[in-house]
């Protein structure tokens, strides 16, 4: 095959035609201790011994990059799939399995991207610093959003998007007291998230904002004619910034970001869920709604939640770095909100990490990591026995107990491309 030099190393034609493509990807696996998959913050339920103190997981993935010269610019298309097998040993006899994993399938010409790609919101990179499945923060970088989007470049590193996006992949959920209901509606109307960004030799900036709709369904047991909440316009703004530090050392970053919403709470925390955390006689709970029904006829009250991302990286040599990060974030309930016993600000909960990482690539293209992070829950002034519902959404409340955590990865990881 014949050497493309269009676009860097690691492309060749495809045999017949002006087409050039790339094969690349990577084989990881990984030991997790008191966490989920892939580090996952917020174990969601007990530390006890009849949950698993331990989680594995093995991921291989495969990426096709092929782009063309076309007169509308250039034309590309990228795919990155393969499998996982995960063992999350959550619950006993609960043993997990292999499933496909597909975190990309986009295609771009010009400026226009459509297809399985990041979110245009995104900005703060947590694989650059942690290995964690991140929480706070609006990262999809693992997993992908479905998007229609248009980049305009206007010189000297300066750019701005606009993007029609899933809207189902940044909902958290809305919840009433039982008799008015609790659940969103069918998704009718995407997001649309745009941004303004800046990349130059000394980092990038960003600031992003955007529209989501929260729809919810009827009052009673979702039966139609029985009526619903208006809908409401929930919003996301933030703004991030990472600056390159070669004064430290070759490869030194600091970034950051952050971000507050009202009814879209999954643009502060990705993977954010409503989990309740025992540790012997301690219990802690967290409820993530984008909503809460308010009284009959008085429509939805939006959930405010705010959070800010960071990380630092050092390059020590070649063969090493190091990383440290945290994020702190905050969940708050309106007074109106139906069910919130005993009072205003029951179900209202905050969480921060601390972490770092330590890299060894003995040769080229072989990381050996390990990640430690310690957590720490201010739980919900108020809980529900048994963790069946949300903090503050129920009658049958327990003292609840501020509940913090460590935990650990041991990750190897190949690449393999040029």
């Amino acid at each position: 095959m014949k050497i493309c030099s269009l676009y860097g190393a690691g492309f060749y034609y495809i045999p017949g035609t002006d087409t050039c493509i790339k094969l690349g990807g990577w084989v990881r696996t990984e030991y997790n201790y008191e966490a989920g998959g892939s580090f996952l913050q917020i174990k969601a339920n007990g530390f006890d011994r009849n949950t698993a103190q331990n989680a594995w997981r093995t991921r291989g993935i495969i990426t096709l990059d092929t782009r063309t010269q076309t007169d509308y610019g250039t034309l590309r298309s990228y795919i990155a799939g393969g499998f996982q097998h995960t063992e999350t040993g959550q619950n006993n006899g609960d043993y997990g399995g292999p499933s496909v994993y597909t975190p990309r399938a986009f295609i771009q010409l010009g400026g226009f991207t459509a297809g399985l790609a990041q979110s245009f919101y995104d900005f703060y990179s947590t694989p650059a610093y942690s290995n964690t499945t991140n929480i706070l923060g609006a990262d999809t970088g693992g997993g992908g959003d479905n998007v229609f989007a248009y980049t305009a470049q206007f010189g000297n590193g300066l750019s701005a998007s606009l993007s029609v996006e899933d809207d189902s992949q940044r909902r958290t959920g809305i919840t009433g007291n039982g008799v008015l209901g609790g659940a969103y509606a069918a998704t009718s109307v995407p997001d649309l998230v745009a941004n303004l960004n800046v990349a130059q030799t000394w980092g990038s900036a960003q600031v992003m904002g955007a529209l989501h709709q929260v729809q919810a369904g009827y009052y009673t047991s979702a039966v139609p004619g029985s009526g619903h909440p208006g809908n409401e316009v929930g919003f996301a703004v933030g703004a991030g910034l990472t600056v390159n530090l070669p004064m430290l050392g070759r490869g030194d970053t600091l970034s950051g970001e952050v971000d507050y919403t009202e009814g879209a709470m999954n643009y502060m925390g990705n993977h954010i869920g409503n989990f309740v955390l025992t540790q012997g006689a301690s219990v802690g709970q967290g409820s993530a709604y984008d909503a809460v029904y308010g009284a009959a006829g008085s429509g939805l009250n939006l959930t405010k939640a705010w959070s800010v991302v960071g990380g630092f990286k050092h390059v020590w040599t070649s063969q090493w770095n190091t990383t440290a990060y945290g994020a702190y974030g905050a969940v708050n309930y309106d007074e109106a909100a139906i069910g919130m016993t005993p009072a205003k600000g029951s179900a209202d909960w905050n969480f921060w990490y601390v972490g770092s990482r330590t890299t060894w690539s003995p040769v080229a293209n072989l990381d050996l990591s390990v990640d430690v992070m310690y957590n720490k829950l201010n739980t919900a002034n108020a809980i529900v026995t048994g963790g069946s519902a949300a903090a503050g959404f129920g009658t049958a409340v327990v003292n609840p107990t501020n509940v913090d955590w460590f935990q650990a990865m041991f990750r190897v990881q190949r690449n393999f491309y040029p």
